[in-house]
């Protein structure tokens, strides 16, 4: 199995812009997650909701979906080709939120446009033609 952990002896090649702009729009992804994941789990502690199993379990789920990002965020620095699978998925069902937030009963279309941004210029820079070639697998 060909081993893709980068040597130090090799030379790193500069990022291009297009990736450090994911890098920079997955990060912030990661850290608003991260920020309501510490927020729900305050929130379950101070001011328990009127069902404590769904709060507990929307805060599980909250940071299981923080540590995924959070994978995908430390292997795309790293340039492990199998993010981009993950950020397609991550940036679709954020997507997927963010048109919840324009419907409805209980519609804040400034949270859709929050989470819509993002999801459209991560989708647009992880199929982009440079971040596509810096995350390719090497020839063997």
């Amino acid at each position: 199995m060909h081993d893709t952990t980068p040597n130090e002896s090799e030379p790193r090649e500069r990022r291009s812009p297009a990736l450090v702009a994911l890098l920079v729009v997955v990060g912030v992804e990661f850290a608003a997650l991260a920020v309501v994941t510490i927020v729900l789990l305050v929130e379950v502690i101070v001011a328990p909701a009127s069902s404590l199993a769904s709060g507990i379990a929307l805060t599980i789920l909250a940071a299981i979906a923080a540590l995924w990002l959070g994978a995908l965020f430390i292997g795309l620095r790293n340039r492990r080709p199998w993010v981009r699978s993950g950020i397609i998925v991550w940036q679709v069902l954020q997507g997927a939120l963010a048109i919840g937030a324009f419907q409805g009963v209980f519609r804040v279309p400034a949270v859709g446009w929050l989470l819509l941004i993002p999801a459209l210029l991560g989708i647009t820079l992880v199929l982009s033609r440079p971040v596509t070639e810096a995350l390719a697998r090497p020839a063997e």
